[in-house]
């Protein structure tokens, strides 16, 4: 299966687009006449009219205008959030100031702006609809369709408030502290992919990411709109956070010299670092989420751990790595890192046929995972099928020596910028 978002999906979605100006809505109909065959479009001039179309059928997504009369794109899909959480929200505005984006980062998955580039809004939307086919559990569904962050260790969590509460907050030191934590990675990014950039191209990068948002829009974010949070939860679902932020650490730094030692671009690399952090991303989602069914398929696999993505799928309808793909998909995460944690575990499944950060991670998690002693992560196994597909098979004792060989250290102490 290939999550390809240049693929065309077989059912037609159901798109409800609202804006209170009836020739954009004609506009809109307009340049998405050709997409009919994949679409089945209603379009809805008040958000009134948008709540009185999602009561009488089930939509896949909504695409709000933000600045409407009585409730607004932000207020509307709040609403939405709040009765329908797994329907996917886009803001789609011609706005693109702090204010707009303030109000609208907790209701909405993605933002673009206007016009409406068809072709992109298409290859977003096919992205997600593609990975939300895989988690069958609509209770699952909705938890991850209605999370507005994803919660982070207490110590980074306090490092960050600290650094953004100071008179003199340095780019480059909440860009490391980011660059650590995988819930604020995976926010940041969203953020750095919104069309309200104007960028050309991806963000994988959590420091460059930091860099294109700056530091007064990132301390606004965090201490006006708490796009950040931090876990709370029992001593038993703590330890395994803290178990897999350091295996999180461990897999980005071994993916990212896994990347450098193959001779391949610097991009590359630093993408595999993210790749690697955020690739247990999913198990991060159930523990803050559902930590007693979570637990339960933790503990039911303890003699078993390499059965945990069959319990996953058993109890969830789902596995953590497709669970994490949906998020970063709806999310607006660049394909790559979407890729890469979707088929970490099982690399075969994604009919991939070059080095990838992908294969940097799977390899660097089958390497880290196989010298842990916790159970948790022993759920992947070295794909030599896959890694011989690659022509790379032989570089496994390489790639193991690279991190037998790197100095102990606790992860805290570890350089995890990118």
């Amino acid at each position: 299966m290939s999550c390809d978002p240049q693929k065309t999906g077989g059912k037609r979605c159901r798109l409800l687009f609202v804006d209170d100006e009836a020739l954009v809505l004609q506009g809109l109909r307009r340049s998405l006449h050709a997409m009919r065959s994949q679409w089945e479009m209603t379009f809805a001039e008040s958000a009134e009219q948008a709540l009185d179309a999602l009561a009488k059928e089930p939509f896949d997504a909504i695409i709000s205008d933000m600045k409407m009369p009585r409730m607004d794109g932000a207020q509307l899909l709040e609403e939405v959030k709040r009765r329908y959480p797994e329907v996917v929200r886009i803001v789609l505005s011609g706005e693109a100031s702090r204010e707009s984006l303030l109000r609208s980062i907790g209701p909405t998955h993605q933002y673009l702006s206007k016009p409406c580039d068809p072709e992109e809004l298409r290859l977003r939307l096919l992205q997600a609809f593609l990975m939300r086919d895989l988690l069958h559990n609509p209770a699952v569904l909705a938890v991850v369709s209605g999370l507005k962050s994803i919660p982070s260790l207490p110590a980074l969590y306090h490092e960050i408030m600290g650094e953004l509460g100071s008179e003199n907050t340095s780019l480059e030191r909440v860009a490391a502290i980011v660059a650590k934590d995988a819930g604020m990675t995976a926010k940041i990014l969203q953020l750095a992919n919104s069309a309200m950039m104007g960028l050309r191209s991806r963000v994988t990068n959590p420091t460059q990411a930091v860099s294109l948002i700056g530091t007064e829009m990132v301390r606004a974010l965090v201490l006006s709109a708490h796009v950040f949070s931090q876990f709370e939860g029992q001593e038993a679902t703590e330890a395994c956070w803290t178990a897999l932020w350091e295996h999180s650490i461990a897999v980005a730094c071994l993916a990212k010299r896994i990347a450098v030692r193959e001779k391949c671009p610097k991009a590359l690399a630093e993408e595999s670092f993210t790749a690697g952090l955020l690739h247990e991303i999913g198990k991060l989602l159930l523990l803050a989420q559902m930590p007693d069914e979570y637990c339960q398929v933790l503990t039911s696999t303890l003699r078993q751990p390499a059965a945990v993505a069959v319990a996953e799928r058993e109890r969830l309808g789902c596995t953590h790595a497709e669970l994490g793909g949906y998020l970063m998909s709806i999310w607006g995460l660049p394909h790559a890192l979407i890729f890469a944690v979707t088929f970490h575990d099982h690399p075969c499944d994604s009919g991939d046929q070059r080095f990838s950060s992908l294969t940097a991670v799977h390899a660097a998690d089958a390497i880290v995972s196989a010298a842990s002693e916790s159970c948790i992560f022993h759920d992947v196994e070295w794909d030599g099928n896959y890694m011989a597909a690659l022509n790379v098979a032989d570089r496994e004792a390489g790639w193991r020596e690279i991190y037998q060989q790197a100095e102990p250290a606790k992860p805290e102490a570890r350089a995890a910028t990118p």
